[in-house]
């Protein structure tokens, strides 16, 4: 019986001490500043909460600049998250997923304008909550408008993938994220409205 009670209450500490990171990380997140050096910050507005990531325009200029330009003129609002791949990654920027009908083709659409390089830098890679440029197997010049954030770590792809960003708040939300919840809106922390 004292070895069960023993169990027990361990069990209940263990539980209020993984409740008790578990609201430090969220109140941590919730707060979180850009590092040093970053540039803008991209919020995305999903239908299980938001996540903002901070970018990286020093070390991935060009993927940088072309994803602030699909943000601003509302490129990724009304998409749906396409491919989720547990401890590994979630993706999203497909235009093709507003079509339900479209579901066979998801993965295959982009803005039809690539960022034509890959800028890779060992100063960002592909830890937890990375966020990535998605490219066709064998062409990293063709990476477009779809990104995945990291789930897990993969240091297998930190040659071959640009890593333009970091998850600096609402993770939790990422790790929720199921194909096809919607992506409600992607926008750039501070601007009122989109740039013409």
């Amino acid at each position: 019986m004292r070895l069960y009670v023993a169990v027990v209450a361990l069990l209940v500490a263990g539980a209020d001490v993984a409740l008790a990171q578990t609201a430090g990380a969220r109140a941590g997140a919730a707060t979180a500043k850009p590092s040093a050096g970053a540039g803008p910050v991209i919020v995305v507005d999903t239908i299980k909460g938001s996540f903002e990531f901070e970018t990286y325009p020093s070390e991935a200029p060009k993927t940088v600049e072309h994803i602030l330009a699909l943000v601003r003129r509302n490129f990724y609002n009304g998409q749906r998250v396409h491919r989720v791949v547990p401890g590994f990654v979630m993706q999203f920027g497909d235009p093709l997923t507003r079509d339900m009908r479209k579901q066979a083709d998801w993965g295959g659409g982009g803005s039809n304008k690539p960022v034509g390089v890959l800028e890779t830098s060992p100063k960002h890679t592909h830890v937890v909550g990375a966020v990535a440029l998605a490219h066709l197997s064998g062409n990293p010049g063709s990476g477009d408008s779809q990104m995945y954030v990291v789930l897990a770590p993969q240091p297998q792809l930190n040659k071959d993938f640009t890593v333009f960003g970091k998850v600096i708040s609402g993770m939790d939300v990422v790790q929720k994220l199921r194909v096809p919840d919607i992506i409600k809106r992607v926008s750039v922390k501070g601007e009122t409205k989109p740039r013409s």
